[in-house]
């Protein structure tokens, strides 16, 4: 069985009660829940969100070590700024999807440029939690899960 970690890094544990206008009224557990229902008995799923840069470097790091078959992230703002978030997935050498909730280039300039995505091998953008269930159609694919 493949494994797949989702990571989801700063405020996105507010998910359901932070701008439910953009993110929706869904929250992490809720998504953890609809992953687990979808992809539970083809892959072996490993779920981390931290509202800290070091915590989620050290998580990739750690998941490079134990070799898992894919990544899933959303950085939250961190995806904009964080050259060290950026250099950790490129060692990691991992096949990496990017997602976001919301449609970054519809909302302020800065959101509009991904540090993190130079380090993936695709980005989803603005289709909401359907945007992880893409990704990991995407990565059981890339592996050759049986799903």
């Amino acid at each position: 069985m493949k494994t797949i970690a989702i990571l989801n890094g700063p405020n996105l544990d507010r998910l359901g009660k932070r701008e439910p206008e953009v993110y929706g009224s869904e929250t992490l557990a809720d998504l953890e829940n609809q992953l687990r229902a979808e992809f539970g008995k083809v892959a072996k799923l490993e779920f981390f969100q931290s509202n800290h840069e070091g915590a989620l470097i050290d998580k990739i790091a750690s998941l490079a070590d134990a070799k898992v078959d894919g990544l899933v992230i959303n950085m939250g703002a961190l995806t904009h700024t964080s050259v060290a978030v950026r250099d950790a997935l490129m060692g990691a050498h991992l096949p990496t999807v990017e997602v976001h909730i919301s449609n970054i280039y519809k909302r302020e300039e800065f959101r509009h440029q991904s540090l993190t995505a130079p380090a993936c091998i695709g980005v989803i953008t603005g289709l909401g939690f359907e945007g992880y269930h893409a990704a990991m159609r995407f990565l059981l694919r890339q592996t050759g899960a049986k799903t």
